[in-house]
């Protein structure tokens, strides 16, 4: 299950990626905000990092109009890498080295379509396994 949040800024952006995924048939926890109104970026932020942090979800999706603060927030959560991706490639080397597991994203930044491949990256590319990154990432963690 992915866990999913955005505030007003990312809302249109998360319905379309929730859809996209749903279509894929991947399950979505969607942890709100569930409107345009104005609302904090924080509660979703974290609402979604505890979800993977707790492992109730097995990977995040953060969004906001830069994806700049969600993505601050997500990373206060202990356990959770976040990485803004505004491209594939950041998508795929995030995985395969930092095996991050909250995606974060600008909807100011990126449209609908290049969204919907940064996340299905972000999700098909498993973590490398490589020993000197599992070394960076408990340096990261420690």
């Amino acid at each position: 299950m992915i866990a999913i949040g955005s505030d007003s800024g990312g809302f249109d952006l998360k319905e379309a990626v929730i859809k996209h995924l749903e279509e894929k048939g991947v399950d979505v926890n969607d942890m709100g905000c569930y409107d345009k109104s104005p609302c904090d970026y924080p509660v979703y932020g974290k609402a979604v990092a505890q979800a993977v942090a707790d492992g109730s979800c097995e990977r995040g999706i953060v969004i906001c109009t830069t994806g700049i603060g969600i993505s601050i927030v997500a990373n206060k959560v202990k356990g959770i890498r976040a990485a803004l991706c505004a491209d594939t490639f950041s998508a795929k080397m995030t995985r395969l080295h930092n095996d991050a597991n909250v995606l974060a994203m600008g909807a100011g930044i990126i449209g609908p379509k290049l969204a919907f491949e940064i996340v299905d990256t972000f999700l098909e590319t498993p973590f490398s396994e490589e020993e000197r990154h599992i070394r960076r990432i408990g340096q990261i963690e420690s």
